[in-house]
């Protein structure tokens, strides 16, 4: 099996069933949980607050990612770790003083990450990659799921693939990650895939997580 990490979108999911669909999800082999949090400031929507991380703690042992689309999110990562955040991350646009809350993330035992918007250069952020272990690349607008990926952030995705190499963090996408992209993005360098809308809602979720680790485990013919 590819050592590629699948994080199920739980914005993606049936939440008048969200028991029901972590469960499913849980023993089809996600590896964590991608929970969008929004505060409908910082991005124009608003997902995802305490009850949906308890639900998910409740009925799965998966560890959850949180990733934190809200305006000074410093002032909220000691209250997601508490909720049993285990990797935590942030948009620097939205924090004046990134590295002092991607510290304390480190502090509170949890992965310290930061998520670069499609319209945010790598070059504006380089500073802070020493102190992530977790970049998350949005390949996607950030606030609202089911988008279509976006095909200029590839010459990003690929930049910062040799630069995870060089400092050691894991590389991350999401949004509009499918079959048809995913062995790409993992030639790039990707080996970690936020997924949504191509896992929940697919008759089986086992057979669909199996199908995205093969197209990454089969070797290319380029």
């Amino acid at each position: 099996m590819s050592g590629i990490s699948i994080h199920p979108s739980i914005l993606c999911a049936d939440h008048g069933n969200l028991a029901g669909e972590v469960k499913q999800m849980t023993a089809a082999g996600a590896d964590y949980f991608h929970v969008d949090v929004m505060d409908g400031d910082f991005v124009p929507n608003f997902a995802c607050g305490a009850e949906i991380l308890k639900c998910i703690k409740k009925h799965s042992n998966t560890p959850i990612d949180a990733h934190l689309m809200v305006n000074n999110p410093g002032a909220h990562i000691g209250f997601f770790r508490e909720l049993g955040a285990d990797i935590i991350t942030i948009h620097p646009e939205a924090d004046k003083q990134a590295a002092r809350t991607l510290s304390a993330i480190s502090a509170l035992g949890a992965v310290p990450g930061i998520a670069i918007n499609p319209g945010t250069s790598v070059e504006t952020i380089k500073e802070l990659l020493p102190i992530c272990r977790h970049v998350l690349a949005m390949t996607v607008n950030p606030g609202f799921g089911g988008q279509r990926f976006l095909d200029f952030t590839l010459e990003k995705i690929e930049y910062l693939g040799k630069l995870a190499k060089q400092h050691g963090f894991t590389l991350s996408v999401d949004g509009g990650v499918s079959r048809d992209n995913i062995k790409k993005l993992a030639l790039l360098g990707v080996t970690s895939f936020v997924v949504g809308s191509a896992l929940f809602g697919q008759h089986d979720y086992a057979e669909a997580i199996r199908e995205l680790r093969s197209e990454v485990s089969t070797p290319s013919s380029v």
